[in-house]
């Protein structure tokens, strides 16, 4: 047996398994096809293209897909055809050159305003679990990274940083609220607090106490008064746990200088005591009331009027139809109260609207707050 000599190499080339270098269609009349004689080259990239009703699919899918499809079938035992069923040749005189066929279906889709590139490749999903685990949240207001902390690096933090200061622990309950919140005092006097602070000012609780219900406030539950001190960590950590408690998870501390610090067990700027929700995947879609943008509700774009269309002649006057959705002058009421507003302003029905002073066009398409009196016979006050 003769031997391969080493490091020898073997060239390969395409193989054509039917023998032919084309696929030569003749007599192909399915559909709409008149008798067409066709020659496709084989390996080769080839785009059918035509008018609507052309024959296209007809020669692609009806008759050269079907054909091959046939034959493929052919090829299988009779106890396998039985199951599947005779397949009806097309009507091709003959096929030359076909091999065994597959047809890829493209996928349409419908248009969607909510639709994006990212949504139709169905990437957005794996972006909305990339931010949403391993994203990093940022303070819009400072542009800090927001932080949580749990109680134990609370309590490390403030022994830390503020050992042998003076501090008041305070459990958050109402920020940036109106209300009197008689009953709210009554309760926090219930639980043995004695002090509270109401809009920066720390205050006695005493009976019947409230405050201005059309005014906006912050009120803070002053848990504990305390000289950090390593050895009194037992007293720290009550203190803490007692305000993370009665703040849902967030606490503040004022120091000596009056300086307010922020702590939460959730995201939090530690800085202005901003605090965002956990991140999640619909915080992230467009599509959800959590994530969508809530002055175009996820669409991204918003309608408006355009003052062109309303305008779109600047030389006719209101009465002859100045004002594209009012039409030309009309005894309505409508006209009355623009006629009313251009009096007040030295104008009239009759004027161009590129001569009206300046503002009153704006004034006649949004209003301002200066009322004007309207009369009609039937309306004469």
């Amino acid at each position: 047996m003769e031997k391969f000599k080493e490091n020898a190499t073997i060239e390969s080339a395409p193989i054509d398994i039917s023998g032919h270098e084309n696929i030569e269609v003749f007599g192909a009349r399915e559909h709409n096809l008149k008798n067409i004689d066709i020659t496709i080259p084989r390996n080769k990239l080839v785009v059918i293209t035509g008018i609507s009703g052309s024959g296209k699919s007809s020669l692609a899918f009806d008759t050269i897909y079907a054909e091959g499809q046939r034959r493929y079938m052919e090829s299988f035992s009779a106890y396998a055809r039985s199951f599947i069923g005779d397949m009806e040749r097309p009507d091709v005189d003959k096929i030359n050159g076909l091999s065994p066929v597959i047809s890829i279906e493209q996928k349409t889709t419908s248009r969607n305003p909510r639709s994006t590139v990212g949504t139709l490749t169905e990437i957005y999903d794996f972006l909305r679990l990339l931010y949403a685990r391993a994203g990093i949240a940022f303070s819009y207001l400072t542009g800090k990274p927001m932080i949580r902390q749990s109680e134990d690096q609370i309590i490390d933090h403030l022994i830390k940083n503020f050992e042998g200061k003076k501090l008041i622990i305070l459990a958050p309950v109402v920020k940036g609220r109106k209300g009197h919140y008689r009953e709210l005092f009554v309760q926090i006097r219930k639980m043995g607090f004695t002090k509270v602070r109401v809009d920066g000012v720390v205050m006695e609780m005493v009976p019947k106490m409230q405050v201005d219900r059309y005014k906006t406030h912050d009120i803070e539950i002053v848990i504990d008064r305390i000289i950090t001190d390593p050895s009194d960590r037992f007293r720290i950590a009550q203190s803490v746990k007692t305000a993370m408690s009665h703040g849902n998870g967030v606490m503040m501390v004022r120091d000596e200088d009056n300086e307010i610090h922020h702590f939460s067990k959730y995201l939090m700027d530690p800085e202005t005591g901003l605090s965002y929700d956990e991140p999640a995947p619909n915080n992230f879609s467009f599509n959800s009331p959590y994530g969508a943008c809530h002055t175009c509700n996820g669409l991204g774009q918003i309608e408006e009027i355009s003052k062109e269309s309303v305008v779109p002649d600047p030389n006719l006057s209101i009465s002859r139809g100045g004002l594209a959705p009012l039409g030309d002058y009309r005894d309505i009421w409508i006209f009355k109260k623009l006629d009313a507003i251009l009096k007040k302003h030295k104008a009239n029905l009759t004027t161009p609207i590129k001569d009206l002073p300046e503002g009153v066009l704006d004034v006649l398409l949004y209003g301002d707050d200066v009322p004007v009196a309207v009369s009609s016979k039937k309306y004469p006050g």
